[in-house]
């Protein structure tokens, strides 16, 4: 068995800057401020987002984590909002569907996630473009773990809990768009195949060596021969 994990934005879709624009409606009504303009949301959890924005503003952990619950619960209500808002143009990256469509064929390829997103915020952000979240069977979200190379032994053990088997690292797949996604399953041996649909270059990727590297998913058979044999 092979598991194949996507992340999301970037990779599987964009959704017009909805997210941050709810995180920071978000934060500055629970901690009054919504941190630095220059930071990079790319590759990182909700809650690490949260806590390094707030931190480099001063505030101390203890005070985050007593106000996260509100934030998030404030956030998803706000990007629900910002998903439905006919101004707005959350898009399926290209091919995205056709390589699912090709992995959910092969009998022995098992889906799942792993992202930054809390598992509501997945949920929402892939319904807005078409894509029903049940098609992926072990998933690990940002609401699992705070930092994303922990992610991956969530998927494992997930696996091992939902679907009864042992998927060994060298077994694992991980489809993204930035040096987090290529880095993160390195502890447990999996393999990434990068992909250059989010804010990071083709040789952006390749200084952090995944085992494959595309510039989009439009090439099915190429995309789907490299995740399998990676």
């Amino acid at each position: 068995m092979r598991l194949v994990l996507f992340d999301i934005d970037g990779t599987l879709l964009r959704s017009d800057g909805a997210g941050r624009r709810a995180m920071e409606s978000a934060l500055i009504d629970v901690f009054g401020t919504s941190g630095s303009p220059d930071y990079r949301y790319d590759g990182k959890t909700d809650c690490q987002i949260v806590r390094e924005l707030m931190r480099a503003h001063g505030l101390a952990d203890a005070h985050i984590d007593a106000n996260l619950e509100a934030l998030f619960d404030l956030y998803l209500t706000r990007l629900e909002r910002e998903l439905v808002d006919r101004s707005r143009n959350p898009v399926a990256c290209a091919g995205v569907v056709e390589v699912l469509d090709a992995l959910e064929a092969c009998r022995d390829v098992t889906l799942g996630l792993l992202t930054g997103n809390l598992k509501r915020g997945a949920a929402l952000k892939l319904a807005a473009v078409g894509i029903a979240i049940d098609r992926f069977r072990v998933n690990a979200f940002g609401s699992d773990e705070e930092h994303r190379p922990f992610l991956p032994a969530v998927a494992q053990r997930r696996a091992r809990e939902l679907l009864g088997l042992e998927v060994q690292g060298d077994r694992v797949v991980i489809v993204g768009d930035t040096p987090a996604d290529i880095d993160c399953g390195r502890a447990i041996g999996a393999r990434a195949v990068a992909v250059a649909t989010g804010r990071y270059s083709l040789s952006d990727l390749a200084a952090h060596a995944p085992a494959a590297l595309f510039a989009d998913l439009t090439n099915t058979d190429a995309v789907v021969h490299a995740i399998l044999t990676v």
